[in-house]
């Protein structure tokens, strides 16, 4: 008899123990029928916060060095008002104006070995131009489109007037940020801002000046021979 009831007391004890053990390690809840969201649940509750984040690149606007703005100043020259004049080495664009005055225009010019100079007209202007590369271009850079639509994406921009018979244009840029530098194929950008508050005053016909790198925007027109 006693050792039948040490027998069984051992049982009891062995399963008390063993239970509580598993009680320890996965604790039954309290009420069962309240379930609790699983960790993977709560993750996936948050994804539609993570992907609702706006694109840093969206909508950005690049802030412009006070030189560089859109600003009316003097600018004593002889050429008629209504003339435009590219100061490439300062990255400068003139548009004359009666009065010894100009409004002056930050922009891009051509990289080094791209910079031109000489007279010409606008002979053309087109709003949200189509981009077709010409041959020398896609010649050095191969992986350029055949050809783009006109449109925000476009690295014409807004505006574009078309100089002369040549391949080069005044016009709008997709990039502001590369206002003030050195770094087109020859063309001269803008904002699209600029690019089109210029548009507004430009007609076909207007005679562009553009200078070379070795010269002086100061006094254009009297020392333009």
């Amino acid at each position: 008899m006693f050792k039948f009831g040490t027998f069984a007391f051992g049982a009891l004890a062995i399963g008390t123990l063993a239970l509580s053990a598993t009680a320890s390690a996965a604790p039954l809840p309290l009420f069962p029928f309240i379930m609790t969201p699983p960790i993977q649940s709560q993750e996936a509750l948050q994804q539609p916060q993570m992907q609702a984040a706006p694109d840093e690149n969206a909508g950005s606007t690049v802030e412009m060095p006070a030189l560089l703005k859109r600003q009316v100043v003097s600018y004593p020259t002889r050429e008629a008002p209504g003339t435009v004049i590219i100061d490439t080495p300062h990255t400068y664009l003139y548009y004359v104006l009666p009065g010894g005055q100009a409004i002056r225009y930050g922009i891009g010019v051509g990289r080094d070995g791209f910079t031109w100079s000489g007279v010409q007209s606008v002979t053309k202007k087109a709003e949200w131009p189509d981009w077709t590369p010409p041959p020398e271009m896609i010649a050095r850079q191969p992986y350029l489109p055949r050809h783009m639509a006109g449109g925000p994406g476009n690295p014409l921009g807004a505006r574009a007037m078309y100089l002369g018979g040549t391949v080069y244009r005044i016009h709008g840029t997709n990039a502001p940020e590369t206002i003030g530098t050195h770094v087109s194929s020859g063309c001269i950008r803008l904002t699209n801002e600029d690019v089109s508050d210029l548009y507004s005053r430009v007609n076909v016909g207007t005679k562009v000046i553009v200078m070379p790198m070795d010269r002086q925007a100061a006094n254009s027109g009297s020392k333009r021979s």
